[in-house]
């Protein structure tokens, strides 16, 4: 089910920091248009850390419904609290979310025996793929690949999204969790050499703003094209390292807004974007040939 370019899309507001739907809406569709394989809506990238429960509950409905089963949609449902999390994951289930996407849990520190019991009783809560989101830089904690092997086993957990930027992780994920657990790279820099290494796609960032091209860049690659792949790859260089200049994603958030999505607005402790990263994402979109 899940393959090539995922994207982790931005909650898109208005001004005065409530949620745009009519943009989050036409941003959808907009992505499908472009080739996206995959939404993800209120991950990191989605500002679900300062989202409420029911702006977080309202994104994953609207995402939904627009999509209307066209690419699956993979909700965020991660917290730090197990049974919040279970809670997310089964609103998402329930308005009709094809899998969830889950972040070890940050703050807490749990040992790898409180991962493993963590993700276990999720999984136990509903009937729709989990994948695991192990992002240490910012969750601190890295899940071990025997404590995903060990999540591996369970029917309703089908994978991971993998931000490590170990290159290596992949090699032994595979090996230990067997060819039929989905790896999605998270950090957009390395995603070709991820799937070199064995991965099936990527759940990304710059995918935001220049969704036809990451979904080439996996089409190439998933059709033998190596040379086509590497060099929309080399492309694309600018808008990652512009992607990340500072926090995601109020990066992103302003090169959407350049594209007519929302305004570039994130919710505090995002500070605004700094005008010397206005000007390298104007220069790296330029560059790129998403704007003139």
């Amino acid at each position: 089910m899940l393959h090539g370019s995922l994207v982790a899309l931005i909650t898109p507001m208005h001004e005065n920091g409530s949620i745009d739907e009519a943009a989050l809406e036409r941003f959808i569709e907009w992505q499908i248009a472009e080739g996206t394989n995959g939404l993800v809506p209120v991950g990191t990238t989605g500002e679900s850390p300062t989202l409420s429960h029911e702006e977080h509950k309202r994104v994953v409905e609207l995402t939904v419904k627009v999509a209307n089963k066209r690419v699956p949609v993979i909700a965020g449902a991660g917290s730090n609290a197990t049974a919040e999390a279970i809670a997310l994951a089964q609103h998402a289930q329930s308005v009709g979310a094809d899998g969830v996407l889950v972040v070890t849990p940050y703050y807490n520190k749990p040992t790898q025996e409180g991962l493993y019991l963590h993700y276990t009783a999720i999984a136990d809560a509903i009937d729709i793929p989990i994948i695991i989101y192990n992002i240490p830089s910012r969750s601190v904690i890295d899940m071990s690949v025997a404590t995903m092997a060990r999540l591996a086993k369970h029917r309703n957990i089908a994978g991971v999204k993998d931000a490590t930027a170990n290159l290596t992780r992949p090699l032994h994920t595979a090996a230990a969790c067997g060819p039929d657990f989905c790896q999605l790279s998270g950090e957009d820099h390395t995603a070709l050499a991820f799937l070199a290494a064995g991965g099936q796609g990527c759940i990304s960032v710059s995918g935001n703003i220049a969704p036809r091209l990451c979904a080439e860049l996996h089409s190439a690659w998933q059709h033998g094209d190596v040379a086509g792949a590497m060099a929309i790859q080399a492309r694309l260089l600018p808008l990652h390292d512009a992607m990340f200049a500072e926090t995601n994603p109020a990066p992103a958030k302003y090169a959407a807004s350049l594209l007519g999505y929302g305004v570039a607005h994130c919710r505090l402790p995002l500070a605004p974007l700094s005008e010397a990263a206005r000007a390298q994402m104007r220069a790296a979109m330029v560059a790129v040939g998403l704007i003139n």
